[in-house]
Order: structure tokens, then sequence, then C-alpha cells
């Protein structure tokens, strides 16, 4: 895979922290639904491309009506099979239609359009089968390959490409999709440490805990201090998974679904 960094590209910092994401369904396909340029394709125009994926990231951020916080796909893919990490991997995107969507499928765009250039090259479905094969052995991805349309009214990724998400994404020369990697189940976590965390509780247990939550996408000290702060973003997680008790105190069943729950936050 030819792969291309947020820092390699000169990515800007996000607004806000990215939410963090721990596995996925799969991948949907996305395109830019714009014209593209249709030389762009060209075997000697490539270094036009991290350009374009940085003028997306800014139009997306610049975009108040959507409120995106950074470039909206998970990854972008070239017509020179360059893969750019547009939020990357084990973060929800904004690309999908609703908050959902975004947690349950990564989001892929081509660097193709509704006018110009509207075919994918062979060379960017070999991108595109090294990006969802990315986001399934780095990234928790599960085995599914869908268009946008899937489950949200667009038109997108549009016709051609879409037709290729409806053979099962082959590889271009290839009579079947290659077979999905078996995704790294998310961790079960540490045992429960026998301490229950309340309001001024000082111990290593809390500090393991902070990291969890902040792991998850949760604003919250790292100190081994489990003071009110922290007692609130308990109180508000339990409230969110629908633990009971909603106290504040992690006890064995909020400290195990601190690991095992889906992230939604």
């Amino acid at each position: 895979m030819q792969f291309v960094s947020r820092a390699d590209r000169g990515a800007p910092q996000p607004k806000a922290p990215f939410t963090r994401i721990d596995v996925t369904r799969g991948v949907k396909i996305h395109y830019e639904g714009t014209a593209v340029p249709a030389d762009l394709a060209g075997p000697d125009q490539h270094h036009r491309c991290a350009g374009r994926v940085n003028a997306i990231e800014a139009s997306h951020m610049a975009d108040r009506n959507e409120g995106w916080i950074s470039i909206a796909y998970t990854a972008v893919v070239c017509p020179h099979s360059v893969v750019f990490e547009g939020r990357g991997a084990h973060v929800k995107n904004g690309a999908n239609g609703g908050s959902s969507l975004n947690a349950a499928h990564y989001a892929v765009c081509a660097m193709v359009g509704d006018s110009g250039l509207t075919e994918p090259t062979e060379a960017m479905l070999h991108g595109l089968r090294d990006a969802v094969e990315w986001l399934q052995r780095d990234g928790g991805a599960g085995p599914e390959i869908k268009g946008h349309r899937d489950g949200y009214a667009t038109s997108c990724p549009g016709g051609p490409l879409y037709a290729w998400v409806q053979a099962g994404a082959p590889r271009p020369g290839s009579t079947a999709p290659a077979p999905a990697p078996t995704p790294t189940p998310p961790p079960s976590g540490p045992d429960w440490p026998g301490v229950y965390l309340r309001a001024t509780t000082h111990h290593e247990a809390a500090r393991i805990w902070q990291q969890r939550m902040r792991d998850r996408g949760w604003q919250i000290d790292v100190d081994g201090w489990f003071g009110p702060a922290s007692a609130e973003v308990a109180r508000r997680f339990q409230a969110e998974k629908s633990l009971q008790p909603v106290d504040g105190i992690v006890g064995p069943v909020t400290w195990a679904a601190a690991w095992t729950a889906p992230v939604t936050n």
C-alpha cells in the first residue's frame, strides 16, 4: 500500500479532539460528488493529489452547516493508487450521514466525481482495496464493504463506483473479492481490581480507568485521583450505557463496560 499520513500531507490539527472507535462493521465507499478534472488521472499528475486532499479538508472545516472538525473521511484514494490518511483508523468519521452511521462504518472517498473524472482507474480500485484491507487489519473494521447510499438517501458513490461495490469490490484482474482479513477482536480489558472507585479514591486503578475513558473519547484527567470530575464522567457513562445504578461509582460492571461496551460517545 502506498500511504500518505496526515503529517506527511501537512494536515491541520482538528478543531476538536477526535472520537475514538474500537471496531466497525466495515467500510463505506464515497466519491467527491462534484467535478473532478479528467486529466487528474494522468500518470504525471500525481503531484496534484495531496493538494486536492488538503483542499477537501479545508472545505470541510470551513463548512459551518456541517460543523466538521476535520476532513470528514477516514481516508481518500487518488487515481494513482495512493491512500491519503483522513481522520484515520480507530477514529469516528463524519461522512456517512449521522452519528450512528459514522460509528458503524469507516468512510473511504475515491477521487472521482459526477463530471470530468467519473470512472475509477484500475490503480484507484487497487488503492481502495488497500484502504479497506488496512482498516480491516489495523482499524478493527468488519467485512462489510458498502456504498454511502446503502442506508442513507444519496447518489454517492456514483454509478460506476457503486457497481464495483455491488460486485464485491474486487481487485482489478481478480474473479472474486479477496477474503477479508480477520479483524483483531477488541480487548476484554483488565480484570476489575477489587477497588470501588468513588470520590476521593487515589489508586492506580483510577489512573487505568481514567486512561481508558480518555481513549474512548471522554474529556478526563489521568492522574490516579478519582475526584468529582471523574465521578461525573462515570455517571454520564453509566447513563449512556444503561448501567445500574447510575451513581458515579466504578464497580465491576462499570469497570468492565469501559472495555467491552461499544464506543458511542
